[in-house]
């Protein structure tokens, strides 16, 4: 039996446009949704600027210099006390190095930033038709049935 390849988690910075634009495409590969995440991409400056907001967190799992897995985590100030919660965005791994503890791994990762920032918890949502996110969701952490509401935006001209 052959041992399986190590990776290294990594976060992104304002000069890792084009392995963002590489994990975008990870992630609408993984979620069956090329067109939204890689049909309008930002601009280089759009993206350069998003990576290097200090309340956006984006890691990356890395085989060698390949893209395997990735997360994006936005932290979030409390309002009613002094302190912060970070609220997963995305997170992905590539097919075919799933069930190797890569989201895990990233989640890991995120937990030791959102500690170093004074955050309290993570959250993330889950679809109801996502059994392998519930089930790793689950071991993390204490399940809330909430509902979500998306309120449309009025566009203006």
């Amino acid at each position: 039996m052959t041992k399986p390849q190590a990776y290294t988690i990594r976060e992104f910075t304002g000069n890792d446009i084009d392995p963002f634009r590489d994990l975008l495409t990870l992630f609408g590969e993984a979620f069956e949704d090329l067109a939204t995440y890689t049909g309008e991409q930002p601009r280089d400056s759009y993206i350069k600027d998003f990576l290097g907001r200090d309340h956006v967190v984006v890691l990356a799992a890395l085989l060698e210099n390949e893209i395997i897995g990735g997360l994006v985590a936005y932290e979030l100030e409390k309002f009613e006390s002094e302190r912060r919660e970070f609220y997963i965005y995305d997170l992905a791994v590539a097919e075919s190095h799933r069930r190797r503890g890569v989201a895990t791994a990233l989640i890991s990762e995120l937990k030791e930033i959102a500690a170093a920032r004074g955050a309290y918890v993570i959250f993330v949502q889950a679809d109801h038709t996502d059994p392998p996110a519930i089930e790793l969701y689950s071991k993390l952490g204490t399940r809330e049935d909430v509902l979500h509401f998306d309120i449309k935006v009025p566009v203006k001209v």
